[in-house]
């Protein structure tokens, strides 16, 4: 029996669907996290070519093609989980979790025996800003490193002068504990960074 075109049309949604369905993170309401799949290149080239965007990641001197896009997020060496934030079913933004290594316990002196993750993000679509959903994915991305990594601490080192992202951090239980002078190249200077840091101990309910 012949097979239409919007029969192959369907299998192929259907099984983009399954593929996105399977690669989930968490989700919570309107929210999701999964994980970045080779389709969401074009999203990131996207918003990361976009000033407005990368003003806060990556640098306005520093817009992603798709070759850039393919070396920073899918070639990388280490065990960073990549994934992409949706809201109502639309792709919004991009997070990374990834185990803190030894090293940089020693630098920021922690205990070799704590778990530690560390996370970053950006909201890529800007009609999505000011609206609170930042402090959602925030605080959805610290339950599931708790719940489901066992994360003792949760760490980020954003730019000292983003005052923006560091007021969302601290609605979500970060605090400030280590001032890093000229810790980030951005935009053609080294700048200024906290390490902050959201513990188990602190979690509320």
């Amino acid at each position: 029996m012949p097979v239409s075109l919007l029969d192959l049309m369907k299998v192929q949604n259907d099984g983009i669907k399954e593929v996105l369905k399977n690669s989930m993170i968490t989700s919570k309401g309107k929210l999701n996290i999964r994980e970045l799949t080779e389709s969401d290149k074009s999203l990131l080239v996207q918003w990361l070519s976009n000033p407005l965007v990368l003003q806060y990641y990556e640098g306005r001197d520093n817009p992603h093609d798709i070759k850039k896009v393919s070396e920073h997020f899918y070639q990388r060496d280490n065990d960073v989980t990549g994934c992409i934030i949706e809201f109502e079913n639309k792709a919004i933004g991009y997070i990374q979790f990834y185990l803190l290594e030894s090293e940089f316990k020693k630098e920021y002196g922690y205990n070799e025996s704590e778990t530690i993750y560390g996370t970053d993000q950006f909201i890529g679509e800007a009609e999505c800003w000011n609206k609170g959903i930042g402090t959602q994915v925030v605080k959805l991305m610290i339950a599931y490193l708790i719940q489901h990594k066992y994360a003792d601490k949760i760490v980020m080192d954003p730019q000292a002068w983003n005052q923006r992202a560091l007021s969302c951090y601290e609605k979500c239980g970060f605090k400030k504990v280590k001032y890093l002078p000229q810790h980030e190249y951005h935009e053609g200077k080294y700048q200024d960074c906290w390490l902050i840091e959201y513990a188990r101990n602190n979690r509320k309910g």
